[in-house]
């Protein structure tokens, strides 16, 4: 049988790992991981629960190109970082010092076969030049570097966990190159599942003062698919106030608040208040007397600011700061401006901030919110549980974290969807399987 070496950088869960090997398997392959890095703690625990590991690697920064195995293939999700900005004038992009600085080294030394590499979505116009670009200049640079320097056959596209038969939407881009020719990433077709197919049943519901006043308030049905956050509206979104999750509030506060929250995003206060727009500013009593006049107002706005629903706050200025890497943008509370009322809480500031719908998908689950996710089960509403996250993902039965629920959660918030990496690998291992590049040993022999 054919073997194909392989090593696994920035392993997280070892989705990747999971897609490539099942697919090469399936062509006849026999895979083997020479090396893994990862320096997450529960990272590792987590994969050397599921895998075999001959050589196990934390920071790829400290490990030297003569002491990694040769192999066919690097498999890697690098986190998406910003290049040095030096030399912008020419066009000249500097990696090093970046993770992708590390992979790109690597392949120039090993000269492997091939590779798969993942991230986000936002990589595609991660630092655009113009807003009409189709890519920006990190994405611009890192295809320059593979193709142009390296010289491997490049293919990238962004796809969708949704369309593999996860009832999730998860939009990674993978960029993949053979020594031989640029894989085709096209999707010929698509399967659609919905959540249900993948929820457990009959597991113990929560119970606490939050659960407790958002079901006395609605039927469970009428919960399927709502968001609870305060600074944002809309059919689907529930707000603390509507369940008085803070302490009771009258229903003429009610309506003041669902006033507030809209008029504090529109931009001719800025103006008025002297700053830059931004997303959700403080609006002062005279202001708001403009639009919702009563004679009790203030009497109502300071209950609000005792009960913690709203904030009494000075505005936020634009502070622009020239770096070495660009402008840097942030905002700072300006004291010269008299202080307004603000609406306090986000979606991170509640137990739940989501109930899913399980004849629907899930959104896309990421680190900071996914423990914050509920199903409805047993005519309750309890948490998303790590089975179901993995089965989110395309994870098999067997697959284990034996972790904290915490940090499960967080690795879950950043791995793969494994049937998209199956579909990927499949690509390249097709290609690798039409080549006769093995000796007698069956061991590729990969020429630069």
């Amino acid at each position: 049988m054919k073997k194909v070496k392989f090593i696994d950088l920035f392993a997280g869960l070892g989705g990747i790992r999971l897609g490539f090997e099942k697919s090469f398997q399936e062509l006849g392959f026999e895979t083997e991981c020479v090396m893994t890095s990862e320096i997450k703690p529960y990272a590792i625990k987590t994969l050397s629960e599921n895998f075999s590991h001959d050589y196990f690697v934390g920071d790829i920064f400290k490990v030297e190109n003569e002491d990694i195995p040769d192999f066919d293939f690097l498999l890697g999700g690098f986190p998406c970082q910003p290049f040095s900005a030096g030399g912008k004038r020419q066009g000249f992009v500097d990696t090093r010092g970046t993770l992708f600085f590390e992979i790109e080294r690597i392949l120039k030394d090993k000269k492997p076969y091939g590779f798969i590499l993942e991230n986000v979505e936002g990589l595609v116009k991660h630092d655009l030049v113009d807003k009409g670009d189709e890519i920006g200049r990190t994405l611009s640079t890192i295809l320059f570097k593979l193709e142009s320097e390296l010289g491997y056959h490049v293919s990238w596209k962004v796809l969708d966990a949704i369309d593999f038969g996860l009832p999730q939407s998860r939009k990674r881009i993978f960029i993949v190159g053979t020594k031989e020719e640029a894989p085709n990433l096209e999707v010929n077709s698509t399967i659609r599942q919905s959540l249900k197919t993948i929820l457990e049943n009959g597991l113990e519901t929560m119970d606490t003062e939050f659960t407790q006043k958002l079901l006395n308030q609605f039927e469970i049905q009428d919960l399927y698919g709502k968001s609870i956050k305060d600074k944002r509206g809309g059919d689907n979104n529930i707000h603390s106030w509507d369940i008085g999750i803070k302490g009771k509030v009258s229903d003429e506060q009610i309506i003041l608040l669902n006033k507030l929250f809209k008029e504090r995003r529109k931009k001719h206060w800025a103006e008025k208040i002297g700053i830059d727009w931004m997303d959700g500013m403080p609006l002062n009593f005279e202001q708001i007397s403009t639009f919702h006049e009563r004679v009790n107002l203030k009497n109502m706005l300071d209950d609000l600011v005792e009960k913690g629903y709203l904030r009494f706050e000075h505005p936020k200025k634009l502070v622009r700061e020239i770096t070495n890497n660009g402008e840097k943008k942030y905002r700072v509370y300006d004291e010269t401006k008299p202080k307004g009322y603000n609406i306090v809480t986000g979606k991170l500031s509640f137990e739940i901030n989501k109930i899913l719908d399980p004849n629907d998908i899930a959104p896309t689950l990421v680190a900071t919110d996914v423990s914050r996710l509920a199903v409805p089960d047993n005519g309750g509403l309890r948490r998303l549980t790590i089975r179901e996250g993995l089965r989110l993902f395309g994870y098999p039965e067997w697959y284990e974290i034996p972790v904290k629920e915490t940090e499960a959660f967080d690795l879950l918030g950043n791995t793969v969807a494994v049937p998209v990496v199956e579909h990927v690998a499949k690509q390249i291992a097709e290609i690798y399987s039409s080549v006769a590049y093995f000796t007698v040993n069956a061991t590729p022999v990969c020429s630069s």
